[in-house]
Parts: structure tokens; sequence; C-alpha cells
């Protein structure tokens, strides 16, 4: 991939496609306006109740007594309650509201089994997070009583604000005991499958996403027996939870392949949410807290770690039943801790769930505003969204946030990022990081305590300080951003510097809302620290705005492509000059300053489109990052801001709309998993212009599953001398053969030093050139053409487009590390640790490839990343893709050799 000085992105995207007749035919009724599903205009407050603001003491011990291994109080320890309340909650609504929020996310407040762990108060903690239920139909008495849950329901409502809640349907609390077993490593299904009460062993998912479901017997159906302590037999409410054949009984979880699905969090009980029973008593749990309390949505835990088919159902019909109950607006949305848009995107499409925790925007946003890391990877964060459209979402929903109460503080990071930095220097990173947060797509969360520039010594407890004086010792060491306070005071300070400027940003948003829920647009992005820069318009204000935002610490200059020529626009945010003007090119040139954002908006509107562009498909292939996925794709024509619905129809059944994109480049990844592979599906594409005009592509067909691959694939052409062939246009030759990585399904060859030359190529099939491709991927194609400085280059080949590439590398990294899943194998602290020394790779000197040997590793299953620098800033997946999907490993144990090619970005293992 050739280095570059700056990345620009355009709207302009040539079609092959003829000119649109002016004969202004009716408009296509299949064009649509992209939606905005459930809400796109949130601005969240997530708050953990018992760490907020403590209304009454009188619920500080829970009516448990004085003893904290009994009542779980003990508020000079991080991991006990420490005596916030709801009451205090609604205490403070109007600090909550200064903040611009309008809307309040509580974690679980249901009642918890107070205190787990091992006996002792150093060994245990308490249950004041709330995820360890217990009573799902009851406040914890730590927290309040169900009417002040409806109190503080009415007065946020009163205020214009809603509630939701954070939900589980995973789990329980540890009350199920194996009888084999103390600590029990979890066993397959493979090695002991479920069977039923009269012992005949059963595949589970062969009843998911059913009504039907074979009775089990405790003390046959298991791996492993379960028992509950007697004194803890009808804990549970409902009381269908206290029945032991409604869990998965299989032991711990080690979070990776089967066992994140049926494997017990840390020995909380695991629900079965295969069997019907569980399905139906969390859809009447969670209804009743709609219908009683007018909740207006719901956080869910854990979504990753429960089955599809569990979501299909629960999420349509709890949606369906809050309407019925006048919540038109009511939204959900899971966490799913991963940052593959692969991954996470699933659950809104295949999964019909409204949306998911933007994780994956938590990482670019610290790469960003943090790191001063390349300004490239929020542009080719953004790029990745359309992973997300379908017919009735998108990514526009999604809540993206900058920390939290798992992963930690943004302060944290930025403390850690820019050590020995002034403090005015990190305020300024944690500003650019909410400005980022608020002008960008989908719905801002702000974390209890980031406006008071709360820090921490990292995630879960060390994230969850009190806002009210604590008597926590590692709470009391913390510094605090942008105020010489600290936590031994309480801590609600409407002139904080952060508090401030989150008000002002929600402020500008709500006067600006097309800044909240307009079209998003990449427009520039510098190769390093510097400018990124995006535009938002909505579909019908047609009013363009250009969001510009610097991490460099110097001010920084860029030409920013718009829509239009000659168009003035205004400052609206930030400090630079007050009127601009865009050039014959439809260029913006602006000046932002250091670690600092500006917006300008367009004094007049789009000038009106003559005639719906000209779009035509390319070849739909399968997703590179889901198998169950096909890509499709649209070239249009023009420059201006147009809508783009997707079509499918298999046979001759009907037309059906698959999504609608509102930003180049148009596409979509159709979710195909419920067709037969071998099926040829049939796409369409309708534009859909800012004057309501409409342009339709010729239909063009796909095919499920993945296309047979040749024998062999080689690079024939004027350069096979060069490769030491006898002759050129030699596709015979060994040494022009492309190697195959199954993972990555691309066929690769690695020229370590290529004479500089120009040369001529293509790609040959099974030896010959009687099935060949050249440019753009075309059978018998004209060839492609390289112009060679001299060196190494890597030539690719994707038989699901038949498009063969040659890529040469930039600069090398500094460093190159496999990330992931294995990491706690080769010796790191932990998985997933892009600077564990273990995970590093080697430069080979010989011919520009990265390798790391590992002699002896476990069999398993792996999931990896190659990560560039030692951080998350600079990372590639699946495809070479950056910030892609994982790279799955199945490992049979022994000799494993990763390599990685800096050209291509592959990581490969042998």
């Amino acid at each position: 991939m050739l280095a570059t000085a700056v990345v620009t992105v355009s709207t302009v995207l040539p079609a092959s496609a003829g000119a649109v007749s002016t004969n202004k035919p009716a408009p296509d009724p299949a064009a649509q306006h992209s939606v905005r599903g459930g809400v796109s205009d949130q601005n969240f407050y997530f708050v953990m109740p018992d760490r907020f603001n403590n209304g009454s003491k009188a619920n500080d011990e829970g009516g448990l007594g004085s003893d904290p291994m009994v009542s779980g109080y003990d508020p000079t320890r991080k991991g006990f309650f420490n005596g916030g309340d709801l009451k205090g909650l609604q205490d403070r609504l109007d600090y909550i509201q200064g903040l611009g929020t309008n809307a309040v996310w509580l974690t679980p407040s249901f009642k918890n089994k107070a205190v787990q762990g091992g006996g002792q108060l150093e060994n245990s903690s308490a249950g004041y997070h709330g995820y360890w239920v217990t009573d799902f139909t009851q406040i914890d008495p730590h927290m309040g009583t169900n009417a002040e849950l409806k109190a503080l329901i009415d007065a946020a409502h009163a205020r214009g604000m809603k509630v939701y809640f954070d939900i589980i349907t995973n789990h329980t609390a540890d009350v199920i005991q194996y009888q084999e077993a103390s600590s029990a490593p979890y066993i397959s299904k493979e090695t002991e499958p479920y069977r039923t009460a009269t012992g005949e062993a059963f595949d589970d998912q062969d009843y998911a996403g059913t009504q039907d479901f074979p009775a089990l017997d405790a003390a046959t159906s298991f791996p492993y027996t379960p028992v509950t302590p007697a004194a803890e037999q009808d804990v549970k409410v409902p009381a269908w939870l206290n029945d032991p054949t409604l869990y998965h009984n299989r032991g711990n979880t080690t979070f990776a392949g089967e066992d994140a699905l049926y494997g017990d969090f840390s020995g909380l009980d695991d629900l079965f949410t295969e069997n019907p029973r569980v399905v139906n008593g969390m859809m009447d749990i969670y209804k009743t807290w709609i219908r009683d309390f007018g909740i207006d949505g719901f956080r869910i835990d854990t979504m990753k770690r429960v089955n599809d088919e569990f979501w299909q159902q629960f999420g349509p019909q709890v949606l369906s039943y809050a309407k019925e109950q006048g919540k038109d607006e009511f939204f959900m949305f899971g966490e799913v801790f991963d940052t593959s848009k692969s991954v996470t995107s699933k659950f809104t499409t295949k999964n019909r769930m409204q949306a998911v925790l933007d994780f994956g925007f938590q990482g670019a946003a610290r790469s960003f505003a943090s790191q001063s890391s390349k300004a490239t990877g929020l542009a080719d964060f953004f790029s990745g969204d359309d992973w997300y459209t379908d017919a009735d979402s998108n990514v526009y929903q999604l809540p993206t946030f900058l920390g939290n109460h798992d992963i930690g503080r943004i302060g944290t990071f930025i403390a850690q990022d820019n050590a020995g930095a002034p403090d005015t220097e990190l305020v300024e990173r944690d500003e650019l990081a909410h400005e980022l947060m608020y002008f960008s797509r989908g719905n801002p969360v702000v974390y209890y305590g980031d406006e008071q520039g709360f820090t921490g010594a990292g995630g879960d407890q060390d994230s969850r300080q009190s806002l009210f004086a604590s008597q926590v010792q590692e709470y009391l060491d913390d510094d605090l951003l942008g105020t010489g306070s600290t936590h031994a005071t309480d801590n609600f300070d409407t002139g904080h510097p952060l508090y401030r400027k989150i008000s002002e940003l929600a402020a500008l948003t709500a006067k600006h809302p097309t800044l909240r829920d307009g079209a998003q647009q990449n427009r520039y992005a510098a190769d390093g620290a510097g400018i990124y820069a995006f535009s938002r318009i909505d579909a019908k204000d047609q009013r363009e705005y250009i969001v510009a935002l610097n991490n460099s610490e110097t001010a920084q200059t860029a030409a920013i492509p718009t829509y239009e020529a000659k168009q003035p626009f205004g400052l609206v945010y930030g400090e630079a000059a007050t009127q601009v003007k865009t050039d014959a090119q439809a260029n913006l040139t602006v000046t932002v300053p250091p670690l600092s954002a500006v917006v300008y908006e367009a004094k007049g509107k789009l000038a009106k489109s003559k005639a719906a562009p000209a779009v035509a498909l390319t070849k739909p292939v399968m997703a590179s990052g889901d198998a169950d996925r096909l890509k499709v794709t649209a070239d249009v024509d023009g420059n201006s801001f147009y809508e783009v619905t997707f079509q499918a129809r298999t046979g001759a059944g009907e037309w059906q709309a698959i999504g609608t994109d509102d930003n180049a480049p148009y596409q979509v990844f159709h979710e195909v998993s419920a067709i037969e592979s071998g099926t040829s599906v049939e796409y369409r594409a309708v534009v859909l212009d800012n004057q309501g005009q409409t342009s339709t592509s010729e239909p063009r067909s796909g095919v499920v599953g993945e296309p047979a691959q040749p024998t062999t694939v080689s690079v024939a052409g004027s350069l096979n001398t060069e490769l030491g062939c006898t002759e050129d246009w030699q596709p015979s030759c060994e040494q022009a053969l492309m190697s195959y990585e199954p993972a990555h399904r691309l066929w690769q060859l690695n020229v370590p030093n290529l004479p500089a030359g120009t040369y001529e190529f293509k790609a040959a099939l099974n030896g010959t050139l009687d099935e060949n491709y050249g440019a753009g991927g075309q059978p018998n194609g004209t060839n492609v053409q390289i112009e060679h400085a001299g060196g190494a280059v890597t030539f690719l080949y994707d038989h699901a487009t038949n498009m063969i590439s040659a890529l040469t590398a930039g600069q090398q990294p500094a460093a190159v590390s496999v990330a992931g899943s294995l990491n706690a194998e080769l010796g790191c602290a932990g998985d997933w640790m892009p600077d564990c020394s273990q995970a590093q790779l080697t430069l080979d000197p010989s011919d520009g490839i990265w390798k790391l040997v590992i002699p002896d590793l476990a069999a398993g299953s792996y999931e990896f990343k190659a990560a560039i620098n030692g951080s998350w800033s600079e990372n590639y997946g699946l495809g070479g893709a950056a910030n892609g999907s994982n790279i799955a490993l199945n490992h049979a144990g022994g000799t494993a050799t990763f390599r990685y090619d800096p050209a291509s970005h592959l990581m490969t293992v042998r």
C-alpha cells in the first residue's frame, strides 16, 4: 500500500453506467431515505447509583445489619457498597440535566446477592454494581424501593428526560454449586452432551428459537450436578429461576469458542437461554418493568454471551410490547464487548436488535485524541460503518462512549498515554475526545464523573469512584483532571472545565440537530497526527456542515472537499476564521488550532440536482469478514448528496429492501445465512438525489457461499524472468505461483526484491492463460500495470472478485505484535496485549516480512490481529483491513509461525 501525505475522501465515484435520460421519469417507489430507527438524538449519562449521591443513609446497609460480610456495605472499600441510592440520584437531576443530558442510564438496580467471594473481606466483594441479581422484580434495598424508582422516573419524565435500565438475561447471582467440584472447568457438549430426563442425548441447538424443549432432570441431564444450598433454594424471584434445569451447568467459561455461550461467567449461574421457558420468562420480567414503571429503554449486559435465537425473539417482541404501552421511541442497545464490526453488527442485522454499544469507537477515539495517532485511522474506522446498514437500522443509533465501568475512564487513558504532560494538555485532549463523540454519528454517552475529570488506576473497581466524598483510600490517591479537588470532597462542580465543555457541546448539537443525526461523510484525513474532517448533512435541510478535528500539538491547515463550489461557510464552533468559502474545486481551506475542533455551516443549501446520477453495481461477493454476508457495492456518478437503496431477490421473488446508505462508498452487507449455499441472489440499487429524482441500476447477481478456489494462481506477466522464470508470460512458472491464505481467502505472492521498472501482469489460473483475469477483475481483461521503484512487492488475488493487485510497503513500522486471545499462552500477563514482549515479531531483512515462531503453541481456538507499534492505534485484521475483524486460528498444537506483510497488512500463520 503506497504511503501518502494525506488521504482525501470525496463522493465522486465513477460508474460504468451511461447518462440518465433528461425526460425525468416518475421516481422509482423503491427509493428510500436512510432510516433513523430507534433514536439518534440521545445524550446519555451513564451512572452507577451506589457511586453517585447518597440521598438517604437509612438504606446504606440494605436492612441487613452492620456486618459488611452480610450487608455488603463498607464505604472504605472500593468493592463494597459505598452508600449512593436512587433518592440521591433524583436529588441531583438538576446537575445531570445541566450537562445537556436527556437520557439517564442506570447500572442494574435489581436486588442482588449482597456479597460473593472467598469468605473474607480481602477476597470478597459486594453487588453494589448490580450484576449479581437474585430478585428481578425488586429494587435492591441498598438503592431504595420500587416506589422510589417510580418517583425518579416520574421526576425525570417531568423534565423531558428518559430513564434507561441496565438489564441482564445471561446469568443470575452465583447460587448454584456443583456437586463434583468447587472450581469447575468447562466441559464441552462433545465430551458430555445434554441428556433428556429419560437419558437420551440431544443437542439444544435443535430447539433454540422454538417453543419446544425436552424435559430435563437435574441429577442426570448435565455434565455437572447442580446443587443449591438450602438457605438459597428459594432466593431467586420470579420462582422459575430457582429451577436448576434452567441453567447450562457446564462449568466456568474461558470466553472462547463454545464455552463463551454456555459457561459460567466467574461462577455466575449461566441461564439456559436456548430453553423457551427462559426466553419467555425473561420477556415477561422486562415487559413488567415497562408496563408498571414507564422505563424508556434497556441497555443489555453480556449480549455476546447469549445465543442468537434468544435475541431474535426477545428484541422484536419486547419492542412491540413497549410500543403497545405507548413507548414509541423505546430503545434497546446491548453490550457486545468486541471491536470487529463484522461481529458486533450481526446483533443489529441477523439478531434483529436495535443497537449495540460501539466499543470500536471507544478505541478509535482514544487512539486519535489521546495518542495522536494517524488521522487516517478514524477515516478507516468510519469507513466500516456500512456493516450495520440493513432495512430497519444503521450505525447512526449506536451509543458511543469514551470509557466505562469495565475498561476504565477516558481521563485514565489520557493520563497514561501522556505521562508527564501538563494538566492543560490533558484537559484539551479530554475535550477533543468529547468533541469527536458529540459531533460524529451515534448517541454520545458520558460516564458519570468524567465531567469532573475523574481518572483512576484502571478499569473495573478502579474506575468506579463516587461523586460524593469518598473514604476509599485508592480513590483518594487519584489525580483529577482540570481541578485541584480530590475525592475527599463532593465533586458536583458545574464550573469544572469538562462539565462546561460537555454542556456546550450538548447545547450546540441541540441547536444544530444535523450534527446529531445528519448523514456523515468522510472528507479528509492526514496520514499522521493532524486533521480528520467529515461532513454532516440532513436529507431534508440539505445544508452541509464541516467538522474538522486536529490531534496534533501544532495548528494544521487542510483543503477539505465539500459538495459545493464557491459556497460560503460560517463558523459555529471553535477558534478559527469566522467566514470561509470553498474554491472552484469545492475545497474548503480551514486552519484548526492544536488539540481542538472547528465546525462550519454552509450559508446556502445544496444546488438542486438536475437529474439523478447514474448508478451501477459491482460484482456482489461474500464479505471477507463474515461468511454469512454478501457485500453489495454501488458506483454512483456525480458529486452531491445521494441516498442509495439496495434491494435483493431470489428466483422470481419480489424485490426486498435490504438497506439504504447515505454516504460513499455506497454499500451494504446482506445477511444470507438463511439462504442455501450456491443460491444466486439478484441485486439492484436505486439512487435518490436531493430533489427526489431516482435512477436505478441494472440488476447484478451474487452467489451465496465461497467460490471454489482454483488449483493454482500465478502472476503471469512481463516480470516473470525477474522472478526467475525462463521467460515472461509463463503461467506455469513455479516462482510466479501464489500461495493461498485460507483465513483471509486470498492468494498472495511476496517478491522480496523486484528490480525497478514498468511491468504488466494478469492472474493466470491452473497453470495456463486459458482462464485469466486482468484490470478490474475482468476475464481476458487488459493487463494490470505497475511502475515499480525497486524493492519488495506483494501481489494479491481475490477469487471472489477476480481482482489482482500489486502492493508496495511504505516505511516499516517500529514494532509489530500478534495481539489476541493467545497472548497468555505466550507468557504475557493477559490476552489482547499489543505491547507484550513475547508477542513481538521480528523483521526479516531478506524479504521485508515480520515473523514470530512459537515452538509449542497449545492446541485451541484463538483469535488475533496485527498490532502496530505496541498499541491498538494502528491494527489490521482479516483481509489486511485496518481495524478489521479478528483472524481465527484453530490450532492442533505445536509450532506456529506468524508472518506480517507490511505491504498487504496480512497477518498469516503457518
